[in-house]
């Protein structure tokens, strides 16, 4: 029967346009999120239910998101309002316009993206027909049901793991590191990148009904997971970024992202 339901998941998912190829799923069940030890934003630790859904098992790549801006362009209009989906401008940004096409630099073309703006990973997920994971969601991703305190463990972090401790927009390919898998098969959950949340970055504990999932809202939204250049408590499954320069309308160097569904 589960194999069924999950073949019916995938032909629906699959009609809508969605790319389920490389997702991997999380049941639905309860799980511990925050912590009582970490940082004060990670507190309390309590009990979120969540439905089961499905999360990129890698962050988008800078080819990825260089076919979403030749598709729709780095520069969006909502509400009347003009918006930045890419900070091509920046001197961080790895696509630029090559010969009148978006393509990214040579040599990068797999590692995480960076200089997305929130909105613009927003509407590269609806693009691929899923959304950004809500805080929760990426959470339970990367932790699992039991505690864990990084994605493969509770094992201090390495090299062999995560991309952590290196130096300015030195990632690496966000298939490099298979040791650091999350319970569920996701890469790259601790480090190389730090990724956006759809949830606006408020107090716990964390509820979907409280207003943070507005997606019109405006405030800094969530991060998760740590970046290249994070020391290594910044790795965390419960870590929130609340040190990390995030204003979601600008790109930044260190944030990247995952689409969920």
């Amino acid at each position: 029967m589960r194999k069924a339901a999950a073949l019916l998941l995938w032909l629906v998912c699959a009609a809508a346009g969605a790319d389920v190829q490389e997702m991997v799923e999380v049941p639905a069940g309860p799980f511990t999120m925050g912590s009582d030890d970490g940082p004060a934003d990670e507190r309390p630790a309590h009990r979120v239910e969540l439905a089961r859904f499905r999360i990129d098992r890698l962050p988008v790549t800078n080819a990825d998101f260089a076919a979403f801006l030749e598709a729709h362009g780095a520069r969006g209009m909502r509400a009347g309002q003009p918006y930045r989906r890419y900070d091509d401008d920046d001197a961080d940004a790895r696509i630029h316009r090559v010969d009148g096409r978006w393509r990214a630099d040579a040599g990068l073309e797999r590692h995480p993206v960076n200089e997305a703006t929130w909105a613009g990973a927003r509407d590269y997920c609806a693009w691929k027909g899923k959304r950004l994971p809500t805080e929760a969601e990426w959470e339970k991703a990367a932790r699992g049901t039991d505690g864990r305190r990084y994605p493969w463990g509770n094992e201090a972090p390495d090299a062999r793991r995560a991309r952590f401790g290196a130096g300015w927009t030195q990632t690496v390919a966000v298939d490099a590191l298979p040791a650091g898998a999350s319970p569920y098969g996701a890469l790259d959950m601790a480090g190389n990148q730090w990724e956006w949340a759809s949830s606006l970055y408020r107090p716990y504990p964390w509820r979907p009904d409280d207003g943070r999932e507005d997606p019109q809202a405006d405030g800094v939204r969530a991060t998760r997971g740590g970046g290249h250049d994070s020391p290594a408590e910044e790795l965390t499954t419960t870590q929130r970024g609340r040190n990390l320069s995030r204003a979601p309308r600008a790109g930044h160097h260190n944030i990247g992202f995952r689409c969920a569904m």
